[in-house]
C-alpha cells in the first residue's frame, strides 16, 4: 500500500480553517496515489485546546467539522483524522475523548480513542479527556495489493512517557501497541501532537524503532506542525521498517508530506522516491533545530494572534541581537522595528552595535533617548525621597531604584510605540536572567512574547555563533550579529562600568546550577556534591530562583524548547516558605 503522512499547522479553535488545511492535505495525498493518509492528533481543533474542550458546544462543533470533512473529501482514499469526540457511546456521561476518526470514500469507517493520557509537564489531558478502552485495527484497501490491517494509536500510546522521563506513570497500564498487534495489525500508525524539546526527537526515534523491531512490523508517526502559544511542534514524519531501521523521514519544521510504499518485501518500492523528496534520515544539529523552532514559534505566535509587525529594544547586547535576528527570520526584516534607548550609562559602542545589527538585517532602527524622561522622574521623585528620608537608607546612586527606573522607562517607551503602531513587543530576556530574577517587572519584561525565555545564556552565545557561521542556512547573506555583541562582557548598562558578573556567577557556573535545579529538580546538596561548586554560590542562586517566582508569573508568554520551561509546565507557589538553600552544609 502507499502511505501518506501529512503534518499540518492548525490554529487552535479555527475549525473551518483547520478542516480546510486537512482537506488540502487529503487531496495532495490522493494525487500522490496514496491508499491511506494520516493527519496529526487533534488536527481539527489544534493542540492543545485546553479549556475550549469544556466550553459548551465546542466538542460538538469539532465533531461536526470532522464529519463534514470525512463525508466530502475522502473519495478514493482512507483518511485518519484527529478530533475530540464525545466519549465512547457505550459509556454514557463519560465526557470527551481524544480521538481519531477514519473515513473512506466519504463514509465513516471507525474511530479510536487515545488510551494513555499524559498529565505532566505541559500536559493536562486527564483534566479534559476520558481514556479509550479498546484496541482498533482498520482494514485499508490497496490499489496494488491486498488489504492491509492498520493499527491505530495516538501520541502517548506510543511514547508511554519514555520520551519525557515519566515512564513510571504507565507501569500498570496495558500496552496499546501490543494490543493492536494481537488483533492482527500489519502496520501501526501513530498521529501525534508532541511539543518540540531539544534532544527529544532522538528519543522519539528510538522508541519508534523499538516498537517496529519488537513486533516485526512497520511503524509510522506524524507530528503536528507549528507554534501554538508557548509550544512548538516540529511536524516530523517517520517510518520504521520491521527490522527497526529508519525507512523514511520527512524534514522537521517544514510541513512536507511524506509518501512511502509499504510492501511485504520492505518499505520504499519502485518510484516511491520520486513521490517523496524526503526519504532521508533526519540529521540536523541541535543548533539548527533550535533556530528553526524559535523562528517558527515567533512566526506563528504573531500570525495566529493577528500581529504582522514586531518591536524590539536593541541595546547592542547579545540577547537583543539574537532576538532581533530570530524575529527578522520569522516575519521578514521589513516587519521589525528596533528601538535604541540609550541613557547616560550607555556606551557609544552599544548604540553603534545596535545600528550595525539593524543594518546587517535590513531592519529599521530609531533612537529614543530616555535621559530626558529620567531627568523628569528624578525631579519629581527626589524631593519626595528627601522629604520622607528615603535618600538616607544607605544607598549610593545610581542604586537599584534608579537602575529599575531606567528599565521601566524603556519598557514604557516600547509599549507606547507598540500602542501607536500595533506592532507586538518581543522581549529579550533569556532563561538564565529570568531564572534568578535579573530582570525588571514593567521594564525589560514588558511585551507580548518572550522569545528567549527558555534559552540559557550559554545557548544564546552558542546559537548566535552558529547563526553567524551559517548565515545562508538562516536566510541571511552574511553574518548578521556584530562580533562585538558576542565578545564583549554582557552588561545591562544601568550604572557605570557594570557587567552581569558583578552580581551573578559566571554564566557557565550559573547555567549549570539552573539546569540542575530547574530542569532536573535536583536538591542544592546534590548540586554541590556532584559539581563541587561553592556551596555559598549554589545557595544564593537557589534562593534567587525561588524569590523571583512572582516575576516569572507576570512575564510574557515564552517559547518552550527544553524539558522544563518557565510556563504552564512549571507550577511553583509564590507565597511559600520552603527554603532548600538553607539546608546546604547541615
Amino acid at each position: 500500500m502507499r502511505l501518506a503522512l501529512a503534518p499540518v499547522n492548525p490554529t487552535i479553535g479555527n475549525l473551518e480553517g483547520n478542516a480546510a488545511l486537512a482537506g488540502a492535505a487529503i487531496a495532495r495525498a490522493r494525487d500522490a496515489g496514496a491508499d491511506l493518509v494520516v493527519l496529526p492528533e487533534l488536527c481539527i481543533c489544534g493542540y492543545p485546546p485546553k479549556d475550549l474542550i469544556l466550553q459548551e458546544g465546542f466538542v460538538a462543533a469539532c465533531a461536526a467539522a470532522a464529519k463534514r470533512l470525512g463525508e466530502s473529501a475522502t473519495a478514493g482514499i482512507t483518511t485518519v483524522i484527529g478530533v475530540p469526540l464525545p466519549a465512547d457511546a457505550s459509556r454514557p456521561g463519560r465526557g470527551t475523548a481524544n480521538s481519531l476518526v477514519v473515513y473512506r470514500d466519504n463514509r465513516y469507517v471507525d474511530y479510536h480513542d487515545k488510551r494513555l493520557l499524559p498529565t505532566y509537564d505541559v500536559f493536562d489531558e486527564d483534566r479534559y479527556f476520558e481514556p479509550g478502552g479498546r484496541a482498533v485495527v482498520v482494514e485499508v484497501p490497496s490499489r496494488v495489493g491486498g488489504p492491509v490491517q492498520v493499527g491505530l494509536s495516538i501520541c502517548e500510546d506510543l511514547w508511554k512517557g519514555e520520551d519525557a522521563g515519566f515512564a513510571t506513570r504507565y507501569l500498570s497500564a496495558s500496552d496499546p501497541v501490543a494490543e493492536v498487534v494481537s488483533k492482527g495489525a500489519q502496520l501501526l500508525v501513530g498521529p501525534s501532537a508532541s511539543p518540540f524539546v531539544v534532544g527529544k526527537g532522538a528519543r522519539h526515534r528510538a522508541i519508534l524503532a523499538a516498537h517496529a523491531k519488537r513486533h516485526s512490523m512497520p511503524v509510522a508517526s506524524v507530528n503536528q506542525l507549528g507554534g501554538n502559544d508557548e509550544l512548538v511542534f516540529d511536524g516530523h514524519s517517520l517510518v520504521y521498517g520491521p527490522d527497526g531501521s529508519l525507512a523514511a523521514a520527512g524534514p522537521i519544521f517544514d510541513g512536507s508530506m511524506l509518501v512511502v510504499d509499504i510492501a511485504a518485501g520492505g518499505i520504499g518500492g519502485p518510484g516511491a522516491g520520486t513521490r517523496s523528496p524526503t526519504h532521508v534520515a533526519h540529521d540536523s544539529t541541535d543548533d539548527q533545530q533550535l533556530f528553526a523552532a524559535l523562528v517558527l514559534g515567533i512566526r506563528d505566535y504573531l500570525r495566529k494572534t493577528g500581529h504582522a509587525k514586531a518591536i524590539i529594544g536593541l541595546s547592542g547586547g547579545i540577547d537583543s541581537a539574537l532576538t532581533c535576528v530570530l524575529t527578522a527570520a520569522a516575519i521578514g526584516p521589513g516587519n521589525v522595528l528596533g528601538l535604541a534607548m540609550p541613557s547616560r550609562y550607555s556606551s557609544e559602542h552599544s548604540v553603534q552595535d545596535a545600528f550595525e545589527l539593524a543594518k546587517n538585517l535590513g531592519v529599521e532602527c530609531t533612537t529614543i533617548p530616555i535621559e530626558p524622561a529620567m531627568h523628569g522622574f528624578r525631579s519629581l521623585l527626589d524631593p519626595a525621597f528627601t522629604r520622607h528620608g528615603w535618600n538616607t537608607l544607605g544607598q549610593t546612586l545610581p542604586d537599584l531604584t534608579e537602575e529599575n527606573l531606567q528599565s521601566r522607562l524603556r519598557g514604557t517607551t516600547l509599549m507606547t510605540v507598540s500602542n501607536r503602531t500595533g506592532a507586538l513587543v518581543v522581549t529579550t530576556g533569556n532563561k538564565s536572567e529570568l531564572g534568578v530574577g535579573y530582570c525588571t517587572l514593567y521594564g525589560d519584561m514588558n511585551g507580548g512574547l518572550a522569545a528567549l525565555s527558555d534559552v540559557s545564556k550559554q545557548w544564546v552565545y552558542r546559537l548566535s555563533r552558529w547563526i553567524n557561521a551559517n548565515p545562508r542556512a538562516c536566510g541571511f547573506a552574511s553574518p548578521p550579529i556584530p562580533e562585538r555583541s558576542i565578545t564583549k562582557p554582557p552588561s545591562a548598562e544601568l550604572r557605570p562600568n557594570q557587567t552581569d558578573q558583578d552580581s551573578l556567577p559566571p554564566y557557565d557556573v550559573l547555567d549549570q546550577i539552573l539546569e540542575r535545579y530547574i530542569e532536573m529538580h535536583q536538591s542544592p546538596e546534590r548540586i554541590v556534591r556532584e559539581t563541587r561548586i561553592d556551596p555559598a554560590v549554589v545557595a544564593r542562586v537557589v534562593r534567587l530562583v525561588d524569590v523571583a517566582e512572582f516575576k516569572r508569573n507576570q512575564m510574557a508568554i515564552g517559547l518552550k524548547v527544553t524539558s522544563v520551561a518557565f510556563g504552564s509546565g512549571r507550577r511553583y507557589p509564590i507565597a511559600q516558605g520552603y527554603r532548600p538553600d538553607r539546608s546546604i552544609g547541615r
